[in-house]
């Protein structure tokens, strides 16, 4: 059984606002290590998110990783 995680609902980004970028969990071995992307938290739409905490944008749910990035978990729905 799954388990199922209570993420907040974020909506869809917007290019107006600070958003972290998001990776599929197949990028992250590859994300370059000289890519300035060093940072404590995620952004979503100008809100920080500290690493480890899940949010719900649409039906995607994302994991803020070290670094400050979004990685794609999945759905957040069943």
């Amino acid at each position: 059984m799954v388990e199922r995680i209570d993420a907040p609902a974020v909506g869809a980004p917007d290019p107006e606002l600070k958003n972290s970028p998001i990776f599929d969990e197949s990028d992250w071995d590859e994300l370059s290590l000289d890519l300035e992307l060093e940072s404590g938290v995620c952004y979503f739409n100008d809100r920080s998110y500290a690493i480890g905490e899940f949010v719900c944008s649409g039906d995607e749910l994302l994991r803020c990783e070290e670094r400050g990035v979004w990685i794609r978990e999945g759905a957040c729905h069943d």
